[in-house]
């Protein structure tokens, strides 16, 4: 995608003039280039992340803004949001009306990655969202535990191990979107420490053996990637 030059927005700026500039930014090249990522264009812009966070640079903790941003329905505008949104005000109830609503998996990981996982009620999330059979809340639970092993340096291995039980719950979950999650959360368990890369590539082997064909492909990932040299220096 191209990097335009972003006018920076006033603090108090409208989620009407917020609104206007994306709309500025409109590119329908680069929102044909994310189609062929497999996002969701019905209601996207076509402009990049990056531009996203140079625009709510100004506007982080705005969290009134950002929910009028979600609820104009504008794939940009809900990404924008997940920027500026304060993870101390936003509460469960609208988290989980939020990630009702995600209809692409962007939107689905700069949610979990962006704003909830630095909510205090991240693991309950985590775990009522993987046990959700629609798919990009499915997706998002196994978002946020991948996600919490790499920034949640607080969290118990007791509690990682619990999340192996339910990505073996979840592997023969076929969907392409839960698959590559649950592929995601066991790959960074695994790079959490030595004791969880061998939890984690025990279930991976067991993955492997699986007749189901989402099983076998996650399990033969994992273990492709944490048997590699580089992660093993890593966690030595």
């Amino acid at each position: 995608m191209t990097a335009p030059e972003v006018a920076p927005l006033a603090l108090d700026a409208s989620a009407q003039q917020v609104l206007a500039a994306l709309k500025r930014l409109e590119s329908p090249a680069d929102r044909a280039g994310m189609a062929r990522f497999g996002i969701a264009v019905e209601r996207a812009l076509g402009i990049s992340v990056a531009t996203l966070r140079r625009l709510g640079r100004r506007l982080k903790g705005r969290h009134g803004l950002a929910l009028e941003l979600w609820d104009s329905g504008i794939h940009e505008a809900r990404i924008l949001a997940t920027i500026i949104g304060d993870p101390g005000k936003l509460d469960q109830a609208t988290a989980a009306r939020w990630v009702g609503e995600v209809d692409s998996w962007d939107l689905c990981d700069q949610l979990c990655m962006g704003l909830v996982r630095r909510c205090d009620f991240a693991w309950d999330a985590a775990f009522l969202w993987c046990l959700d059979e629609r798919v990009f809340v499915k997706r998002a639970g196994f978002a946020l535990i991948a996600t919490l092993a790499v920034h949640d340096k607080a969290a118990s291995e007791a509690r990682f191990r619990s999340c192996l039980k339910e990505i073996e719950r979840a592997a023969g979950d076929e969907r392409n979107f839960v698959k590559k999650a649950v592929n995601w959360a066991l790959r960074q368990i695994g790079k959490r420490s030595k004791a969880l890369h061998d939890a984690a590539l025990e279930l991976a082997g067991r993955l492997a053996a699986r007749e189901d064909a989402a099983a076998r492909w996650i399990g033969r990932n994992v273990l492709r990637e944490l048997e590699s040299q580089k992660v093993l220096a890593r966690l030595a």
